[in-house]
């Protein structure tokens, strides 16, 4: 802290007649605040002599400008100072046992009492008096001036001899003293010159003053000496023991001071006011004070018959300022009153400073304003201490209106004055604004001091400005300012903060080159330093010299020594400090272990533990436990044991404490299982108390393991013992509830900690306690957790309004995150990444993304750079929608930005470009990633598998997975599961299988879903063994399989025909707990159907009747449904009449199915008559799509399509697939087309379902029926042959026809669209690779298109009657044109598959023909085959004799032979 020093002159009274016959003498003493931090701190202790200086508001008329004062005399030597500015620091009261007679010491100034001459002193002194007043007084500045001019190799005694005036034994002691005030040695030559003249007989006086000039000097071992030779008849007087316990009353030696004055009473002199008002000063200096030591000190002093002076009570109120006591001050004020003591302008003084060190700066301004009611004027002292009350609070207003002020009524800003404005912009941080001051002090002819360096070194030292600090010190050296300890003390303490060590030592050699000792800071700043980076033989060097120099690190230097030392094994230095610890700071050998454990120095500590058991003494129960935990985490159980057992043997608490260190020995090893068994299996009964150490050991070992359910019950049974938690303890329960998902308890917790006085000071726990609100989404909670931290301590910390703001982001308000955000920015603390991302994450949340661009060109106007973090926070959110085009836009313009893309980003957004089947990108992406240096990791394989088995690409799966392990990957879950939905997609349930009996093997579970497209595969395939037997393992196993599982079975059963199987399984639901629902009897009965057993499906039907299930379409509708398909139309129709009777209204169930049986009626009076049962049940739009060409029709079912839109089980599509299959049988195509284009608008039928686009040609008839696939086909055809016609659009070099491997109602949608193209010699060929797919090159397509006469017409018409006969034959699962039927079944039955054009050809002619090319055609194949096996035969026979002549050797004669 800066420092500025109170005038030690007492004004005149202006009512007061009583006077002092004690003068007070005084010095300054400038210091900074200090601090006990060894490292990060730069303030400094004041040690060296304190530095004299001139004040020049000394004289009456320079403090009190507006009076009118006539100086008639300037003292020769000027004042001095002894009170820090504002801060009283310390006083010190030169105490001299004589007077120094009034006429001797007096000046003109002494008797102008505020500008009114006093006649009390002239009328006791002559004109005569006078005079020689003034001849004495220029006697002795001569002498002295001669003096002090003397060069070094001169003696005193060459001025002194040739005896220039005439001197008298007073005008010596004055010299004495004079020169003592520049120089004490030569002070002391001339004290020893008089002691040597015969003629001059030593003086109590004399002796006074010399032990005076040396305790000012810090001499105090010459004035011990001095004092101890001195005649008996000379020293034994008062005045001289006052001046000898003045010597040690500096040094703060309180104990010498009271011998003193025993020896005074010993020997029968009784002490004066002087000799109590030093034993006081002494007292004050040596020690803090103690609560009422001031009125115990008053008390004594009174005790002896004497009443304290003005003195005596401002010396003890400047002691209560120095050390921020103002309730001591307010008492001696007070006592000072009662016992009508007259304050004089000092005490007023002194207690403005008190009030303004202590922060009471209202109550420093009261007794301001008191001071002239009270009868004297402030002067420069007062307002500089008025003026440092504000400044320390950082009143910069305040501090403006005072200097104002001081300027108008005439006082100058002096040094103490800018000391203190530069001490104030220091400590707030405002470096700029104190520099400013410092060159505003200069400028003004103000000559900075020490003083003002050091605060400015200091201020700049703490703010890490070492550059700035550096520049200061070499002004001060240019302007010859001589640096104090404090002012190297501040350098070194703000190079060790910015941990510039070389810098630090060579300031501090500099130091002790200079002459100046190191305190105790410098020492501490430069020990910590060489400590912290590893230069212990350094450290030990300066440990040493530092202990010599009287000074003792503090214990936390002592432990990090000990802990630095213990990491380097340096033992022997170790013994040296323990030796050092127990002789010079008189530590206990328990105290000792306790600071080796911290230190980690554990053997050592367990050999002082046993030395304080050894002796009796109550050891550390903790320290014990500590040593223990330190020797099982390190494996020396043996150690541990034998320390335990030596314990056992000394000390009679052996059972518990082997109990609950084993507990704690085990918990520091991380054995947290054998700790819990012992904890409770000890702690069973109600008899046992656990230690603090056993119960804190288990929370935090719980808390580590994160085993919070165990923290809490142990934290319980701790309160239920009767066990006070720490706030440690309740520290991390606080943060153990938060992370259970309970901040209500946590909340109680604190709120009771707090309440008991037990504040937790830190804002973390409260930062969790509104993030675990925040993600349980009560932000009214959240909300008053930040109220109580404002309402607590002002201002709220950046960290708890980030957590208010995303406990609103959470819950997607962001007009409250935006107000908070708001709030920050008009009042601090500024925004960071982590709020920006958190208000946008509150957009997100709140699904407003199109918001996210205005709220980030919101930012960038206010001037915020937007990061990384946020960017992939948008990006991700985009992701997360959906939305491509937006994620590419963010991902392009951050490449644009210069952001390079992380491991994360690419996750994302490859994660969503396989969800959204984006395939060319998504390998663009991950190529791009390869070469960028990144490596794939498994979740960004798994999603690329997951993308190829979503499109059937799975060729590229398996390449996927053979990528993971040669990656070194190993498989998890997601990827098991993928790959074996791949194999069942791919029809393959047996590979699946054993990869699912592999992952069983590693160790990992299937998911649910895995089990059920498994069973799905087999189910498909038919492969009933093995699906039966997964289905079963999966029952004994305990799964929960629920309904669609059995589903899932039941369906297989009905597509094998096996019904009995299906009635089956519903015992075994009910077996298993599964209730059958509507849809499992609508499977059965629907099994029954397919197998051809209408009966029993009808059987099923009555039983749910006779069991009162209340009946829907669904289940009539499955009756209806088998009896039609096995053409049984009577009783289909029986059985509608049978539920109108039963009062159903049929819906769009029952209409379907009467719909897809007429679809598949040979004659049409069949299809009428059905679809006029349907009309007579009060539905007469098919049966009029069938026989009527009005326009209303199409209005008609536009309106019915957008009634059964909503219904389940996909009811339009059936309906429409219906409607498709009846009129293309029936050949009405152009109503099937219009019908097919409005299912397209409704979007019952996919809006993509073909496709002729530039460079994208292609359909996918998927879930179409086979009339509406074949009207699509056709609509399609035309459409790429007007396209190859124009030119435009261009086409692909291939184009793909996607039918699907999956049956309609038991039609083969592949097997009928290959049949339609074959017949018209179309160049669609099946995919080599995958099936369910047709490809044809595009060239070929396109010469197909343009000159096959099939393609001639391409229209699709009405037939103007109904033909008699219906159209379409379904033949083995293809739905074909009737009249192509014994074509087909002859070519499929004689040659197999044939190429398209092949078909086409052979369909076309007539049987007897037909008959020739198929029998020519076998024949010829016959020939061929016959063919390739004689030339097969004749190759190895070849290829046998090469081999022969190649590798066989041949003898030499027959070589010879056939070379010849």
């Amino acid at each position: 802290m800066a420092s500025t020093a109170l005038l030690s002159i007492t004004p005149p009274l202006l009512n007061s007649t009583t006077k002092s016959k004690v003068q007070r003498k005084t010095c300054i003493c400038c210091s900074l605040d200090s601090s006990t931090s060894a490292a990060t701190t730069s303030t400094v202790n004041d040690q060296d002599t304190p530095k004299k200086f001139t004040y020049s508001r000394a004289s009456p008329s320079a403090r009190w400008p507006h009076l009118k004062f006539t100086d008639t005399h300037q003292n020769s030597q000027p004042s001095q100072l002894s009170v820090p500015v504002a801060s009283v620091k310390h006083v010190e009261f030169d105490t001299e046992s004589d007077v120094k007679e009034e006429s001797l010491n007096s000046n003109d100034e002494k008797q102008d009492v505020l500008g009114r001459p006093s006649r009390t002193k002239a009328k006791k002194m002559t004109k005569l008096a006078l005079k020689r007043a003034k001849d004495w007084r220029k006697r002795v500045q001569f002498l002295t001036d001669k003096i002090l001019e003397l060069k070094p190799e001169e003696f005193v005694a060459d001025v002194l001899d040739e005896k220039m005036v005439q001197m008298t034994p007073t005008d010596f002691c004055f010299v004495v003293k004079w020169v003592g005030q520049s120089s004490w040695q030569r002070a002391l030559e001339v004290y020893e010159w008089l002691n040597l003249r015969h003629w001059y007989s030593p003086n109590a006086r004399m002796l006074a003053t010399i032990l005076a000039v040396l305790g000012k000097a810090n001499q105090e071992a010459l004035a011990v000496e001095i004092f101890m030779r001195a005649e008996q008849n000379v020293g034994n007087t008062v005045q001289v023991y006052n001046a000898m316990m003045g010597v040690y009353a500096r040094n703060g030696r309180f104990s010498r001071v009271q011998e003193l004055l025993d020896l005074m009473h010993e020997r029968g002199f009784e002490p004066d006011l002087v000799s109590f008002n030093t034993l006081i000063n002494a007292r004050l200096k040596s020690g803090p004070m103690t609560p009422n030591l001031a009125i115990e000190l008053l008390n004594e002093v009174r005790s002896s018959g004497i009443q304290p002076d003005i003195i005596t009570y401002n010396t003890l109120i400047s002691a209560c300022s120095r050390e921020l006591n103002v309730e001591e001050a307010v008492k001696v004020f007070n006592d000072m009153e009662s016992h009508r003591c007259q304050p004089d302008l000092w005490t007023y003084n002194a207690m403005i400073s008190v009030f303004g060190r202590c922060g009471m700066d209202g109550e420093a301004a009261k007794l301001f304003n008191e001071l002239e009611a009270n009868g004297f004027y402030p002067d420069a002292v007062t307002y500089n201490s008025l003026l440092h009350a504000f400044a320390k609070q950082g009143n910069i207003e305040k501090v403006k209106e005072i200097c104002e002020e001081m300027v108008n009524m005439g006082f100058g800003e002096d040094e103490m004055t800018y000391n203190t404005i530069i001490d104030m912009h220091g400590k707030h941080g405002r470096h700029d604004l104190a520099l400013q001051v410092y060159r505003d002090m200069i400028s003004s002819g103000r000559s900075p001091d020490v003083v003002t360096y050091t605060i400015l070194i200091d201020s700049l030292g703490k703010a890490s400005k070492m550059a700035e600090a550096s520049k200061v010190m070499s002004e001060m050296l240019n302007a010859g300012v001589k640096p104090t300890v404090r002012t190297y003390s501040a350098l070194i303490c703000g190079y060790a903060k910015v941990g510039k060590r070389v810098e630090a030592e060579e300031v501090f050699d500099c130091m002790v080159r200079s002459g100046i000792r190191p305190d105790h800071l410098a020492y501490t700043v430069v020990l910590d330093m060489n400590l912290r980076s590893g230069e212990t033989k350094k450290a030990m060097l300066l440990y040493h010299e530092m202990v010599s120099n009287g000074f003792a690190p503090d214990l936390d230097l002592y432990e990090f020594m000990l802990r630095a030392l213990g990491r380097g094994n340096e033992e022997e230095n170790i013994q040296i400090v323990i030796k050092d610890l127990k002789e010079l700071g008189n530590l206990s050998p328990e105290s000792i272990s306790s600071l080796l454990i911290k230190a980690e120095c554990y053997d050592f500590a367990a050999n002082m533990l046993r030395l304080a058991v050894e002796e009796g003494s109550n050891f550390n129960y903790d320290d014990l436990l500590s040593i223990l935990g330190s020797y099982s985490s390190s494996g020396k159980m043996s150690e541990a044991i034998e320390l335990l057992n030596f314990v056992k043997e000394h000390d009679s608490r052996s059972k518990k404490l082997i109990t609950d260190a084993s507990i704690i020995i085990n918990c520091k090893a991380q054995n947290l299982d054998v700790a819990l068994n012992e904890y409770h299996g000890t702690g069973s009964g109600d008899s046992y108390n656990f230690s603090f150490a056993v119960y804190e050991s288990l929370i935090r070992c719980c808390e580590e393991a994160e085993q919070f359910a165990e923290a809490s019950q142990i934290f319980s049974d701790m309160r239920a013992g009767g066990v006070e938690p720490s706030r440690d303890i309740c520290r991390i329960m606080a943060v153990i509830y938060c992370k259970m998902g309970f901040p209500e308890t946590a909340h109680y917790l604190i709120d009771q900690l707090e309440g008991n006085g037990m504040p937790l000071g830190d804002i973390s726990i409260h930062v969790s306690l509104i993030e675990a609100y925040g993600k349980l989404k009560v932000v009214e909670k959240a909300e008053s957790v930040v109220a109580t931290l404002e309402e607590r301590y002002g201002v709220v910390e950046r960290t708890a309004w980030n957590a208010l703001i995303q406990a609103y982001a959470l819950s997607g308000f962001y007009e409250k995150a935006r107000a908070v955000f708001n709030s920050m920015m008009r009042n601090g603390p500024s925004p960071t990444v982590d709020t920006i991302n958190n208000l946008m994450q509150a957009l997100i949340v709140d699904g407003r993304l199109n918001e996210l661009y205005v709220l980030i060109q919101e930012l960038q106007d206010m001037g915020f750079k937007i990061s990384k973090s946020s960017i992939l926070l948008m990006l991700e959110a985009f992701a997360q929608a959906g939305d491509i085009f937006e994620v590419k836009k963010i991902y392009h313009g951050m490449r644009a930005a210069g952001y390079l893309p992380t491991m994360h980003l690419y996750r994302v957004i490859i994660g969503l470009l396989c969800r959204t089947k984006q395939v060319r990108d998504a390998e663009a992406m991950l190529s791009e990633m390869e070469e960028a240096g990144f490596k794939p990791d498994l979740s960004i394989w798994n999603s690329m598998l997951k993308l190829y088995t979503r499109i059937e690409d799975f060729k590229k799966t398996v390449h996927v997975y053979q990528r993971i392990q040669e990656a070194g990957l190993k498989p998890d879950v997601d990827t098991y599961n993928t790959l074996i939905i791949m194999y069942c997609r791919d029809r393959r349930p047996n590979e699946a299988l054993m990869l699912l009996h592999e992952m069983k093997r590693l160790g990992l579970s299937p998911e649910r879903d895995t089990y059920k497209s498994l069973i799905a595969a087999f189910c498909k395939e038919l492969m009933l063994e093995q699906a039966e037997e997964l289905f079963e393992s999966l029952r004994s196993e305990g799964h929960n399989l629920d309904r669609s599982f059995y589903h899932l079975m039941m369906k297989m059963y009905r597509s094998s025909g096996n019904h009995s199987q299906a009635e089956k399984l519903i015992d075994k639901m009910k077996e298993s707990g599964v209730e059958p629902s509507d849809a499992t009897m609508h499977l059965l009965m629907t099994s029954y159907g397919t197998s051809g057993h209408p009966i029993e499906a009808e059987k099923v039907l009555n039983s749910l009747k006779s069991n009162g299930v209340n009946l829907s379409t669904l289940q009539y509708g499955s009756v209806i449904d088998a009896y039609l398909k096995s053409r049984d139309y009577s009783t289909g129709l029986l059985k509608l009449k049978e539920m109108l009777g039963e009062g159903l209204e049929p819906d769009h169930r029952i209409w379907t199915c009467f719909i897809r049986a007429a679809s598949l009626c040979e004659y049409v009076t069949e299809a009428k008559t059905l679809l006029a049962a349907v009309a007579d049940a009060g539905f007469s739009l098919p049966i009029r799509l069938l026989t009527e060409k009005s326009e209303s029709l199409v209005l008609d079912l536009d309106l019915y399509l957008e009634k059964i839109e909503a219904a389940e089980d996909k009811a339009a599509l059936n309906f429409v697939n219906a409607l498709e299959d009846l009129l293309w049988a029936f050949e009405l195509r152009a109503t099937a087309s219009w019908i097919f284009q409005l299912a397209i608008k409704r979007s019952i039928y996919h809006t993509d379902i073909f496709r002729v686009a530039d460079k994208d040609w292609g359909a996918d008839f998927r879930k179409l029926s086979a009339g509406a696939a074949l009207v699509g086909l056709t609509l399609w055809l035309d459409h790429m042959q007007d396209a190859s016609l124009e030119g435009f659009p261009e086409s692909p070099k291939s184009v793909v026809l996607i039918t699907g491997k999956s049956e309609y109602n038991k039609v083969s949608l592949n097997s009928t669209v290959k049949a339609y193209l074959w017949e018209m010699g179309s160049p669609f060929l099946p995919c080599k690779t995958r099936t369910g797919i047709l490809v044809a090159k595009a060239h070929s397509l396109r010469m197909w298109l343009k000159d096959s006469p099939f393609c001639l017409d391409l229209e699709l018409k009405d037939r103007p009657s109904l033909p008699e006969i219906n159209s379409m034959q379904l033949i083995e699962g293809c739905f074909i044109r009737r009249g192509l039927v014994p074509a087909f079944e002859d070519i499929n039955e004689r040659l197999g598959p044939v190429s398209p054009r092949k078909f086409a050809r052979l369909a076309l002619l007539s049987d007897e023909k037909r008959e020739k090319v198929i029998q020519a055609d076998i024949e010829g194949r016959r020939e061929k085959l016959a063919k390739l096996k004689n030339t097969a035969v004749t190759t190895r026979k070849n290829t046998k004799s090469f081999r022969m002549k190649k590798f066989v050797r041949v003898p030499g004669p027959a070589k010879s032979n056939g070379f010849a």
